[in-house]
C-alpha cells in the first residue's frame, strides 16, 4: 500500500529518535514530531504498517488541542507543512498531516490517566480488592460501567514493557506536590471538556492517558492527545455493561494475534492484508465521527 509510511529518513536532519509510532528529529532548537503508520500490539512494533495511521494520530490530536487550549498551553509552533523552514519543504509529501513542529519541553515522567469507566486493567483490580490503582470504589460495579465521577490513575513509563500503575502519593514523591496537582486536575478537567464533545457525537471515551512537560517552568500538554492508539473509544449506540466493549482501536489486531501460536516477542507477525485495512478503516472511522472530518 503506497501510502504506508512504516519509518523516515531524512537524511539532511541526522538520525531521529525512534518510539514505537514517532519519529522525533532535532531541528534548529525545536523537535520536528513524525506520526509513522508504526502499529505495537502487545509491547512489540509489528513489521505490517497500518495505512493512514499516522494522520489520524496527528490530526486527531490537533483536534483536542484546539478543544482544550483554554484549559492548558500545549507545545506545538506550527503543523501546516506549507509553513515550515524551507529546509523542510523538500519532504513535504512524507510530513503533510503526520508531523508538527514543537518547543522543546522537559517531560514529566508521569503518565496521566483518566479513567471514566470501569474496563481494562481497572476492572481486574476492582475484581480482586474494590479499588483501581488503591482508589476505593462502591460496591456492585460492573464491567464497563461508569464511575461516579472520573479518577486519576498515573503510572510511570517502565523501560520496557508496561506502564507501571502508581498512586497519587507515588507521583507527588516523583515530581512534587504542586505539578503532581496540576496533572491531577488538567488532566480531569481535560477528560471531562473530551467526554462531553464525544458524547454529543456518540461516543464514550471511557479512559485516556495524558503527557505533560515542562517549558519555562509551565507545565504544557505534549505528544498526543485522545487519540485510538492512547485512549479507549466506545459507542453510545452499543454500550452495554456487564461485559466488554467493543472499542475504536487495535483490537481487531490483538484479537487476531491471540488466534497465532506467537510468543508476543519480536519480531512480530507480519498481519494478513484484510486485518490491516479493518484496523485503518476503524482509526479514520472514529476520527470522522469526531472531527466530522475525513482523511
Amino acid at each position: 500500500m503506497a501510502n504506508i509510511i512504516r519509518e523516515t529518513n531524512f537524511e539532511t536532519l541526522g538520525t531521529p529518535r525512534k518510539g514505537k509510532v514517532r519519529d522525533i528529529y532535532d531541528f534548529d532548537g525545536t523537535l520536528l514530531i513524525v506520526a509513522t503508520d508504526r502499529l505495537s500490539a502487545f509491547d512489540v512494533v509489528l513489521p505490517t504498517g497500518i495505512e493512514d495511521k499516522g494522520k489520524v494520530l496527528t490530526r486527531l490530536s490537533l483536534f483536542w488541542f484546539r478543544q482544550v487550549k483554554d484549559i492548558i498551553a500545549n507545545h506545538i509552533i506550527e503543523t501546516d507543512v506549507d509553513n515550515y523552514p524551507d529546509r523542510l519543504k523538500q519532504y513535504a509529501g512524507s510530513l503533510r498531516d503526520r508531523s508538527m513542529l514543537v518547543k522543546r519541553a522537559k517531560v514529566l515522567p508521569v503518565e496521566c490517566v483518566v479513567r471514566g469507566y470501569l474496563a481494562g486493567s481497572g476492572w481486574a483490580e476492582y475484581q480482586k480488592s474494590g479499588t483501581v490503582c488503591g482508589i476505593g470504589l462502591p460496591e456492585g460495579l460492573k464491567e464497563s460501567s461508569r464511575l461516579e465521577a472520573p479518577i486519576f490513575t498515573p503510572s510511570t513509563k517502565a523501560e520496557e514493557g508496561h506502564d507501571l500503575n502508581i498512586s497519587y502519593e507515588e507521583a507527588v514523591d516523583i515530581i512534587g506536590e504542586e505539578y503532581a496537582r496540576k496533572l491531577r486536575d488538567s488532566s480531569i478537567a481535560i477528560y471531562e471538556r473530551a467526554r462531553d464533545i464525544a458524547e454529543k457525537r456518540g461516543i464514550i471515551v471511557a479512559d485516556t492517558k495524558f503527557e505533560f512537560g515542562l517549558i519555562d517552568g509551565d507545565v504544557v500538554l505534549i505528544d498526543e492527545v485522545l487519540t485510538p492508539d492512547s485512549s479507549r473509544f466506545w459507542s453510545i449506540k452499543d454500550y452495554a455493561p456487564g461485559k466488554s466493549q467493543d472499542s475504536y482501536d487495535k483490537q481487531i489486531v490483538r484479537d487476531y494475534l491471540n488466534t497465532l501460536d506467537w510468543g508476543k516477542t519480536y519480531p512480530g507477525p507480519e498481519l494478513p492484508p484484510g486485518i490491516a485495512k479493518k484496523t485503518s478503516e476503524r482509526y479514520k472511522e472514529i476520527y470522522t465521527i469526531l472531527t466530522g472530518e475525513k482523511i
